[in-house]
């Protein structure tokens, strides 16, 4: 009886591994963040808060095609996941799914979600996702991580494609407004990710992949983070003119964009770690408070 409670037991927490293995392998985390850009850019496209369907809808299959393609991404970079440190635990690298299993496991995301979504929203929706899907699948992990140190700066636009994917699901068709998001996000992107890697820039260099701080060194890399800082910071002003974002969105833009440039100067003149750090942690903050401003911007006025 005690055998069969143990195997039992065992059996369970083998299962419990099993898919929790599967949901890392999607990383949630940075889905998390897309469904914080695709929720606020829907209300602005509608000038209110679309149906709670429409909502659901979009997210859940715009968040499957995302997974689908962040497993995508670890089942080709498997080889140098295991040898960089901040990546050598993932499911593949570790042993935990098989890359085979990984690769299918991510294609079906991606079909069932471009289905999903064409059923439940509409077919542009779907296309957009399923062009954000490939772009980063294809273009980024295939083609530009491992060949150029302009690997983020392209490659980022599939993960900007969120907003204009929400903007699409409300009005099935495209506008400035989701342009400017996107372009927004395509911009965070760099400062965001560069800063994160001139703490990693061995690991990098190790697994041979020509992030920035590899090729041009930290003091260059610093010095595009803060152009990219300042390019943002417009860009993001920018939505306040050609959209009905209003005061509150423009005040919270103004704010948080002033927050980035003074975390990027620091970082620009500083030698130590911790400002890298400090930057990478605001610039997700930044992200999700400057699209959630939009949204209580639309509240405010509807």
């Amino acid at each position: 009886m005690l055998s069969a409670v143990t195997t039992t037991t065992r059996v369970a927490r083998d299962v419990n591994g099993a898919v929790l293995a599967y949901v890392r392998l999607t990383k949630p985390r940075i889905v998390l963040l897309l469904v914080i850009t695709t929720i606020p850019a829907m209300m602005l496209a509608d000038g209110g808060l679309p149906s709670p369907w429409l909502i659901l809808a979009t997210v859940v299959g715009g968040s499957v095609v995302a997974g689908g393609a962040n497993a995508l991404n670890m089942y080709f970079d498997r080889d140098i996941d295991e040898l960089m440190l901040r990546t050598r635990d993932r499911p593949v690298p570790a042993g935990q799914i098989e890359p085979e299993k990984a690769a299918l496991f991510g294609l079906a995301l991606a079909l069932g979600g471009f289905l999903f979504l064409e059923w439940t929203v509409n077919l542009l929706a779907a296309a957009l996702t399923l062009a954000a899907f490939g772009f980063y699948v294809l273009i980024y992990t295939v083609l530009l991580k491992r060949a150029t140190s302009l690997n983020i700066v392209i490659g980022g636009a599939a993960g900007a494609m969120p907003p204009v994917i929400g903007w699409a699901a409300v009005n099935n068709e495209l506008a400035i407004p989701a342009l400017i998001m996107f372009t927004i996000v395509t911009l965070w992107t760099p400062p965001h990710f560069w800063a994160l890697s001139l703490n990693y820039s061995r690991d990098y260099e190790r697994a041979g992949v020509p992030m920035l701080p590899v090729v041009a060194g930290p003091a260059q890399t610093k010095r595009q983070i803060f152009a990219y800082s300042l390019a943002l910071v417009v860009a993001s002003l920018l939505l306040a003119f050609y959209s009905d974002a209003g005061v509150v969105y423009f005040a919270a833009a103004f704010a948080l964009g002033g927050g980035f440039l003074y975390y990027s100067l620091r970082l620009l003149r500083s030698s130590s770690p911790r400002a890298a750090s400090d930057l990478f942690r605001y610039s997700i903050a930044y992200l999700g408070l400057l699209f959630a401003a939009i949204a209580i911007d639309v509240l405010v006025k509807a």
